[in-house]
């Protein structure tokens, strides 16, 4: 054995115990990079002309359509959170349960399930949700370990159930590393894959595990009534009347829920790509946190809402392409139409951006959304320089060899990978693992017969997994920041055990079944 043969592997081990000794993950994965390249072209290995390829593959990050529409799911999801349209959402949702035992633990999984798709960031999903819903449902009665177990849960749904940002850099990483299977096997008319396709897979598994959430809160509240007790949330009523009711729907429920499944909805349907959705999203959020604002406005702003409805409508029937000169006299009425109602949405946006700045809400997302995006992006140039000198080391015929010799073919291979992701959640944060491994496995599990879908999805129900376990599950830790004193953390570790068993299970049915993850873009994109 000598070093020569082994220094893409050492390159790995050191570049993973720098992580954990707590240095930046991007200037970790870039400096060592850097530095296994020199060493490797001393040892006669690794050729330093190789990373010329590296301005190439920093250029296509950046003119990389796709991944522009994470910085702006991002700035959607940080306006909702800090405009307090997500409090509203979830205080409107207990209103509605709360006369059901369990009734706000459902309340809290539902909105979990709407907030981590539009924020898809774990740690501000269940910070928000900690801070808002575990002191109501502490007052409640609700056992600790039931509360704190539900809001870790549902706060780490934003892994697999879209719009999410890891689902956008995980299509992305997976397109590159399907193309390469692809051409290595000469295979040039191979299925493609690419960020729709994984919204599409991600959506019923994700639904699924909300399902088996919602089955075991109203199994806990039959069988231990006084763990999930009854409640209505800041009524003093027994029961709301219908015109609450009606009032709650409107005005904390319909407009959130709207912008969410008009965004993912879109994307489904082939109207929008994924950035022009998470477009749409990001503008529909500041307009929602506008109307919250300043609610005697309400009038442009709805006007403005309705008249982006009527433009996606026109759009749907007409082809309105100005550089076109034949235009019918219906297509041109439909055009004048179509600037008016261009008019009423910049209008409405406009009054929107000045309400939110005048709030201080816009200020703060803009500077979180920078601070996030940034972080996100040096990450993956770090990665990106990472992955090239492994390759480069020889590292991915030694992963391809490595798995090729496990028992069982692929679903050995699977298996293996799968638990070595589980136990890097542990340590690692979702986006560096999946910039780090995916690069590196998901080319030699395409090849050996994966379906780049499926493995997308298994890789997020992984990870969402990963967040959840003791002691070192991440998810955890955000919530004992906010959690009061007087829950205790073992309570806590307690509380997230159930739902990890969910987890596994929502696993296993989707590796077992993988028509889970590929039937739904089969029948949508094929």
């Amino acid at each position: 054995m000598s070093l020569n043969e082994y220094t893409e592997l050492l390159m790995f081990v050191f570049a993973f115990g720098l992580i954990l000794l707590g240095f930046p993950v991007a200037f970790t994965l870039a400096g060592v990079a850097l530095g296994f390249a020199v060493i490797g072209e001393i040892l006669g290995v690794f050729q330093i002309r190789q990373l010329n390829f590296m301005p190439q593959r920093m250029f296509s990050i950046m003119s990389n359509e796709v991944l522009m529409a994470a910085p702006l799911f991002i700035f959607m999801g940080l306006m909702l959170e800090k405009s307090k349209v997500a409090e509203d959402l979830l205080m409107s949702m207990a209103k509605l349960f709360g006369a059901l035992r369990g009734g706000l633990a459902i309340s809290v999984i539902i909105v979990g399930m709407l907030m981590a798709a539009a924020t898809g960031i774990v740690g501000a999903t269940v910070v928000t949700m900690g801070l808002i819903a575990l002191p109501v449902m502490l007052r409640a009665g609700y056992d600790p370990r039931l509360a704190t177990g539900v809001i870790c849960a549902s706060g780490t749904l934003g892994q697999v159930i879209p719009p999410s940002i890891v689902l956008v850099f995980l299509g992305d990483i997976l397109t590159y590393a399907n193309q390469q299977a692809n051409l290595k096997a000469g295979n040039f008319a191979g299925k493609s894959v690419g960020v729709g396709d994984l919204f599409a897979g991600s959506l019923i598994p994700g639904l699924m595990l909300v399902g088996l959430y919602l089955a075991y809160v109203m199994l806990i509240a039959w069988l231990r009534p006084s763990a999930a007790p009854s409640i209505l949330v800041g009524a003093t009523e027994p029961n709301l009347t219908a015109s609450e009711r009606r009032h709650l729907l409107i005005n904390g429920l319909l407009a959130p829920v709207i912008l969410i499944l008009a965004v993912l909805g879109s994307i489904l349907a082939g109207i929008a790509t994924p950035t022009e959705a998470a477009g749409v999203g990001a503008v529909g959020a500041t307009v929602l946190a506008g109307l919250r604002a300043r609610p005697d406005r309400r009038g442009w702003l709805l006007l403005g809402g309705a008249a982006a409805v009527g433009l996606i409508g026109i759009n749907g029937f007409f082809d309105l392409l100005v550089a076109r000169s034949d235009f019918s006299p219906l297509e041109q009425a439909m055009l004048w139409v179509s600037y008016v109602l261009v008019a009423l949405v910049t209008i409405a946006v406009v009054m929107a951006v000045f309400f939110t700045w005048r709030q201080g809400v816009l200020t703060q997302v803009v500077h979180s959304t920078t601070r996030i995006s940034g972080m996100i992006f040096a990450i993956l140039v770090g990665a990106s320089l990472f992955a090239l000198t492994f390759r480069g080391l020889g590292g991915e015929d030694t992963v391809h060899h490595f798995l090729n010799g496990l028992p069982g073919g692929l679903t050995g291979a699977m298996i293996f990978v799968m638990l070595i992701m589980f136990l890097m959640g542990f340590f690692l944060d979702f986006l560096e693992i999946i910039f780090i491994m995916v690069p590196i496995v998901g080319p030699v599990l395409i090849g050996m017969g994966a379906d780049p879908v499926w493995l997308g999805v298994m890789i997020g129900v992984n990870l969402q997994t990963s967040f959840l376990t003791p002691p070192f599950g991440f998810a955890l830790f955000f919530l004992r920041g906010v959690a009061p004193s007087t829950v205790l953390t073992r309570q806590i570790y307690a509380g997230v055990i159930p739902f990890i068993g969910l987890q596994l299970l929502g696993l296993a049915l989707v590796a077992a079944f993988p028509v889970l993850a590929t039937g739904l873009p089969d029948y949508l994109f094929r």
